[in-house]
C-alpha cells in the first residue's frame, strides 16, 4: 500500500505552491528583464477585451478583477472608462495595501453582487483540481455578463509559453478540463471572452459556440 500511494504521488507531483507577494509582481510583471509583458502591452489586451465587450452592447457598469496583482485592469478602466465600478481581489495583504484591492480567495469567495465583466488572469492554474473547480463556479455565480479567462494550460507550457518568464510552478491541467467545467455556464466567444449562458446578447452563429 505505502509503495503504490508513493507510485501515485510521483506521477502528478505537486508544484511548489508561490507567494504571491511583491517579489512575486516585481518578477512576472514589473521588472523588464523577466517580466512577460510590459503595461503597454497589457493596455491593448484590456482596450481589446472591453472594445469587444462594448462591441457586443454591453455596457460596462461593474468589473470584477480576481488576482489584481498590480492592478492593471483597474488602472486603465479608471482611466478610460472612469464612471465604471471596479472591485478588485488579491490573497497577500501588502499587495492588497499597495494596490488597493480586497484580500479574497476566489476558491472560497463570492460576492453577493454580479459583473458585468469578470476577469481572471493567471490564477486558476495555481489552484488544485478541487479549489479550481470551486473557483469556476464562484467566478460564474458574479457574471451577469462576460468573463475574461487567462488560465495557461499543460499545451501551453509545452508549445507556447516562455518558460524562462513564466511561473511554472502552476497545475498541468488540459484546455478540455477547464472547458468542461466552463461549459455549464457559459458560450465560449474566443480569444479569452466567455458569455453566460441564458444572457441576453445574441451572437451570430460563428462568434461563440
Amino acid at each position: 500500500m505505502n509503495e503504490e500511494r508513493s507510485t501515485r504521488r510521483a506521477r502528478r507531483p505537486r508544484p511548489d505552491k508561490p507567494s504571491f507577494d511583491l517579489a512575486y509582481y516585481d518578477r512576472f510583471y514589473v521588472d523588464p528583464k523577466t517580466r512577460v509583458a510590459d503595461e503597454a502591452q497589457h493596455a491593448k489586451l484590456v482596450q481589446g477585451v472591453v472594445s469587444m465587450v462594448e462591441y457586443f452592447g454591453v455596457e460596462l457598469e461593474r468589473v470584477l478583477d480576481v488576482g489584481a496583482g498590480v492592478g492593471r485592469w483597474g488602472a486603465w478602466l479608471r482611466e478610460n472608462r472612469p464612471s465604471v465600478r471596479v472591485r478588485s481581489t488579491e490573497l497577500d495583504p501588502e499587495v492588497c495595501a499597495r494596490f488597493g484591492h480586497e484580500r479574497r480567495d476566489i476558491a472560497t469567495w463570492r460576492a453577493r453582487q454580479s459583473f458585468d465583466l469578470v476577469v481572471c488572469q493567471g490564477v486558476l492554474p495555481y489552484l488544485d483540481d478541487d479549489g479550481c473547480a470551486r473557483a469556476i463556479e464562484n467566478l460564474a455565480a458574479m457574471s451577469r455578463g462576460f468573463l475574461y479567462l487567462e488560465a495557461i494550460t499543460a499545451r501551453d507550457l509545452d508549445e507556447v509559453c516562455d518558460r524562462a518568464r513564466t511561473d511554472l510552478r502552476v497545475h498541468r491541467r488540459t484546455g478540455a478540463w477547464y472547458r468542461a467545467r466552463l461549459r455549464r455556464h457559459y458560450d465560449e466567444v474566443g480569444a479569452g471572452l466567455f458569455y453566460v449562458k441564458d444572457g441576453e446578447v445574441a451572437f451570430y452563429e460563428l462568434e461563440a459556440r
